[in-house]
């Protein structure tokens, strides 16, 4: 066992000593020991319940044979950092979380690891670390958020910010949107709909890493509980097979993660995430690129509309079957012959599963699009790429051209819309919001949900930066290179006339190269006057397109 090292032999009294102080017994010393990484903080909702959800994770161990220690990491709720500076240091957290699992994993020399994260930059920050050590693992997600009711409709966390817009345009009150603040998150768990944190809740199941169903258990539910302890037993099985995350999370295990993200038409921030992780398994042969999401996205038609991109929630997707019966329904579009966290294939998890509502996930023969929910778009304007949810995009905006209004932050872009200066058909281009550009590569909810609020349809928007899960619209993030970087989107400027088309997966301005050539040799960069861990940040993240990893 691993923990031998800090536990056995002569040399090793000192250490032993420091863990009888701790409680360790005699009996103990001979069992391995199982880290719990519990991301359990007070002012993340999604978080709140995580010691509940942790204990009953080390039950499951002592009950199997292990020793349990909890670790905590940090965790960024990025609906209360959205729309000031601490969002910039949101995606950046993600390298913090998974340094802080490596690092503690490595001093104690934990057998094993359970993980229990709920939110965005958490998950996969876990799920990196885990990649990265390679000792037997598994990962039991905290759970959505039930959703909230207002005038007997279902609410979440998205339609508060369109209230924004709403109230200042004069169709929604300030009393009608503060009876909406106080029902739309009604306790623990990640937003009630498919946000990056549910979207990737549920990749890490469709990947193995989680036990079946845990994706869509929600929060408050006693059967996360269940999944809980059940998870703490079975990570002695992992670590007694020899079972670690780089046998299940193969090459075909995220081609698997990415086929489950088009056809729920998850979000945006996956393309980031996803080759994150598979970066800590390059040498395992493992890469996931754009290019991944943009050829499979022909393939696999998008089969669910949970909000954001339509009116069921996590609530209805768990009642129609959860993950499983999604993976059911895409038997034949996956590779089931895999290993996952539970000791058996993926095949075997889902024989029994069922859809038990059509509605909510639909039939490949009837689905919501006939192409995945998420779609990368190239040209003159993101040579390496962007992304967009093209699942969450009305039909009359699949082409567009319009007139560029150009910003040079999110602070600008927000002022002039609630200001009345965007107009119908305009392409909105906030740059300098890459992850070197931010510096942290900004969600832009604001904006978003400010256009969606006020009723402004026509309106397209294009960032270096990216999208909330909770965006919808025509709305293209992660426009690589970035702006920081002498990418094209630089040289845009006022009134230059940009063209979408999400069908032929075109993003171009009607500039000529040679123009490009020589706007970008003018370009004066902003000055981002930061410090501590965002200064080491803005000098060492990748691309977007590389999922913004640190060089």
């Amino acid at each position: 066992m691993r923990s031998d090292t800090i536990k056995k032999g002569l040399q090793r009294a000192p250490h032993r000593s420091l863990l009888r102080a701790c409680g360790v017994t005699d009996e103990n010393m001979d069992r391995p020991f199982i880290g719990v990484a519990n991301s359990f903080t007070d002012i993340v909702p999604g978080h709140l319940h995580l010691n509940q959800v942790a204990e009953a994770v080390k039950l499951g161990i002592s009950h199997a044979g292990g020793v349990p220690f909890e670790f905590n990491t940090m965790a960024i709720c990025d609906g209360i950092a959205m729309n000031h500076d601490g969002m910039r240091y949101s995606l950046a957290s993600r390298e913090i979380v998974a340094d802080t699992v490596e690092s503690m994993a490595q001093a104690h020399q934990f057998d094993a690891l359970v993980l229990i994260p709920t939110c965005d930059k958490v998950v996969p920050g876990m799920l990196m670390a885990a990649a990265r050590l390679d000792i037997p693992s598994i990962v039991v997600t905290g759970g959505p958020m039930m959703p909230g009711e207002y005038k007997g409709k279902n609410v979440d966390l998205i339609d508060v910010y369109e209230a924004l817009g709403a109230v200042n345009s004069g169709k929604m009150s300030e009393e009608d949107i503060g009876e909406l603040e106080r029902c739309a998150c009604p306790g623990a768990g990640s937003c009630a709909g498919l946000f990056t944190a549910n979207t990737m809740a549920c990749l890490t199941e469709a990947m193995g890493m989680s036990l079946p169903y845990c994706a869509t258990a929600h929060a408050v539910s006693g059967r996360k509980i269940q999944i809980a302890r059940s998870s703490g037993e079975q990570i002695m099985e992992l670590l007694n097979r020899n079972i670690t995350p780089s046998t299940i999370m193969t090459q075909e295990a995220f081609e698997n993660a990415v086929i489950v993200d088009l056809a729920l038409g998850g979000s945006t921030n996956t393309t980031l995430h996803l080759p994150a992780i598979a970066h800590e398994l390059e040498d395992r042969g493992v890469e996931v690129t754009l290019e991944l999401f943009d050829s499979l996205s022909r393939e696999i038609p998008h089969i669910t509309s949970i909000s954001p991109s339509g009116e069921h929630t996590m609530f209805d997707l768990d009642k129609a079957g959860g993950i499983p019966a999604v993976l059911k329904v895409l038997q034949d579009k996956i590779h089931s012959e895999l290993m996952t966290c539970t000791g058996k294939t993926l095949k075997d998890n889902i024989k029994d599963s069922k859809v038990l509502d059509q509605r909510v996930i639909r039939p490949l023969s009837d689905p919501v699009h006939k192409e995945g929910g998420i779609v990368v778009l190239k040209g003159n304007l993101a040579p390496h790429g962007s992304v967009i949810k093209q699942g969450a995009v009305d039909p009359d905006m699949m082409e567009h051209q319009g007139p560029a209004r150009v910003f040079e932050s999110e602070e600008e872009c927000v002022k002039s819309i609630f200001n009345g200066e965007i107009q119908e058909g305009d392409v909105i281009v906030i740059r300098y919001e890459g992850p070197k550009g931010g510096p942290g590569m900004r969600e832009m909810l604001n904006p978003t949900s400010a256009i969606s609020g006020m009723g402004i349809k026509s309106v397209a928007l294009i960032t270096d930066g990216r999208f909330s899960g909770g965006t919808r619209g025509p709305c293209i993030g992660h426009v690589s290179p970035e702006a920081m970087e002498g990418g094209p989107i630089a040289a845009v400027r006022e009134g230059d006339l940009i063209k979408i088309d999400i069908p032929q997966r075109k993003l171009e301005f009607k500039v000529s190269e040679l123009e490009i050539r020589k706007r970008l040799k003018e370009v004066i960069k902003p000055k981002r006057e930061v410090k501590g861990w965002l200064a080491r940040y803005m000098r060492m993240a990748s691309s977007a397109d590389k999922g913004a990893v640190l060089k």
